[in-house]
């Protein structure tokens, strides 16, 4: 556990909710993505209880409670929001967009009345804005 790490102590960020947890993982989620048509509605965090940097630092236990919570998330989501579509994610590393260094899965959800419905991860790594130099 890392003392300066939010989601090792997700007390310390006032507007965050632990809404689910299990014996290794916790789902957390912002006050303001509960709030129906809010840019992220429904949107949340899995992350470990223990302090581990990336998804590839996960133990096996901890790669089954994960996805046992996202069961668990899902139907809650789809109960609380009814999106059309999921994204789902990790980051990991700076390059990977990682900015907290504590594991942690994306749960997002889509709605067909997004501006960006329809659009995937893949729409943002084959756009032209993201060409590698040669």
């Amino acid at each position: 556990m890392s003392e300066e790490c939010v989601f090792c102590h997700p007390e310390r960020e006032p507007e965050q909710e632990v809404l689910f947890s299990n014996e290794h993982c916790l789902f957390l989620q912002l006050k303001q993505y509960k709030t129906n048509g809010e840019q992220l509605e429904g949107s949340g965090l899995i992350v470990p209880r223990h302090h581990r940097e990336t998804l590839f630092d996960l133990t096996e236990e901890e790669w089954k409670a994960t996805y046992n919570l996202l069961k668990e998330v899902k139907a809650y989501i789809d109960d609380h929001h009814n999106p059309q579509g999921y994204n789902l994610g990790w980051n990991c590393g700076e390059i990977g967009g990682q900015h907290i260094f504590h594991a942690h899965f994306h749960v997002i959800p889509r709605y067909e009345d997004e501006p960006m419905a329809g659009k995937g991860l893949r729409y943002l790594f084959k756009g032209e804005g993201n060409e590698r130099k040669k």
